[in-house]
Order: C-alpha cells, then structure tokens, then sequence
C-alpha cells in the first residue's frame, strides 16, 4: 500500500472538515489532551469543556494489550520513513484511545475489530496478531484494506480498519509529526516587490523611473 502520499489527502480532509464528526475546536483540543496537556486550560475552551477532559483522560478504556494492536496496527498504516516518524512516534494509539471516549459510538466497533483481528490470527497463524511475524500481518491487512475487493467474509475486518484507518490519519496529520510530515508552514506575511517591470512596459511606464 502507498500508504503515506494518499494518507496525506485524507489526513487534510479530516483535519479540515472533521470526519469525525468532532468539531474543529474539539479536534484542537482533543490532539492536545491526548498529548497528555491536562495541567492548563486551552485557549476557546469553556470550564465545563476542561473538566470533562480532565475526566476522559483519567479514565482507561483499552487494555494494554489492545493498546499494543492498536500502536501495530498504527505504524503498518503510517510506518516511518525517512520524512518523518510513525504515527505511534506521534502520539496516535493515545490519541485513539481518547477520541473512543469522546465518541463512545466508536468503542463497540473498536474493541469488536481488535477482536476480530485476534481472532482471525489465532485461527490462521496460532497467535494473537501483535505476536504474528509482519508478513503474516500485512497478509490479513491486505485482505481487509480494500473495501472493493475484498471477501464478503471479511466485511466486519473491512469496517473495523476503515474505522482504524480514518482514526490514525486524523491523528497522525493533527499532531507535530505529521504537520510537518505535510509540510504545512502555517500563516506568513506576504512580500510585495510592486509592479513587476514588464507589466509596467506593457501599460507604457517608464520602468526605468520606478527602478533606477
């Protein structure tokens, strides 16, 4: 999978249009929490909207073993490379871990897809899937990383990685790593040097007056 370059477009629309269905304010201060940013309340965030990242914070939903698949399963999607580091190097799996409790719609379909994927591992490979050698990982990935062709068998893998798949980019392209992976350099001043000499030629100026 070319997985970086068309993660990049899919990493900008999420962070653009929210498709989480979190709003941009919420996407600001959902990257910062899950950085672990608890001490200080950020900007635009009213009281009650801190205290309830305080709580979401100090709460724990995956196990450390979910955990570990998600941090795996994370770096297959965005692995490192030589632009930047993987998306666990970027604070992903705790990102994913609180943005299923800020949308608790998506924990059932989390934790059912980790499942899933221990499952289908156990049966094929006789372990869990962070114990499973890469190859054997990347062969239930591409059976389940492509909604067009994949088995009608599959479909309950096929929605859980979207799911993962969405969750990682919006993480990845929201945090440090990944702006600077997209190369986005923020707002600057412009620079205007005046009318450029040939314009000037064209509406019979002088060029010689304006520049010496």
């Amino acid at each position: 999978m070319n997985r970086r370059e068309s993660l990049k477009a899919l990493g900008l629309i999420a962070a653009g249009s929210g498709v989480l269905a979190a709003s941009s304010c919420q996407q600001e201060k959902t990257t910062e929490v899950a950085a672990g940013a608890d001490a200080d309340k950020l900007p635009g965030v009213q009281d009650f909207e801190h205290e309830r990242n305080k709580q979401l914070q100090a709460e724990k939903f995956f196990t450390d073993h979910e955990m570990a698949t998600i941090a795996v399963l994370a770096d297959i999607i965005i692995p490192k490379d030589e632009t930047s580091g993987s998306a666990s190097e970027a604070g992903v799996p705790d990102f994913i871990e609180f943005m299923v409790k800020d949308l608790p719609d998506n924990k059932i379909p989390m934790r059912g897809g980790l499942k899933w994927l221990d499952v289908q591992c156990q049966k094929r490979f006789g372990n869990a899937f962070i114990k499973c050698k890469n190859e054997q990982q990347i062969t239930l990935i591409d059976e389940i990383a492509y909604p067009e062709t994949a088995k009608p068998e599959m479909q309950q893998g096929v929605a859980f990685f979207s799911l993962m798949r969405n969750l990682t980019s919006s993480g990845f392209f929201t945090s440090e790593i990944g702006v600077k992976d997209i190369g986005y350099a923020g707002n600057r001043p412009g620079v205007w040097n005046g009318v450029p000499a040939d314009v000037l030629k064209s509406y019979g100026f002088d060029t010689e007056a304006f520049f010496g």
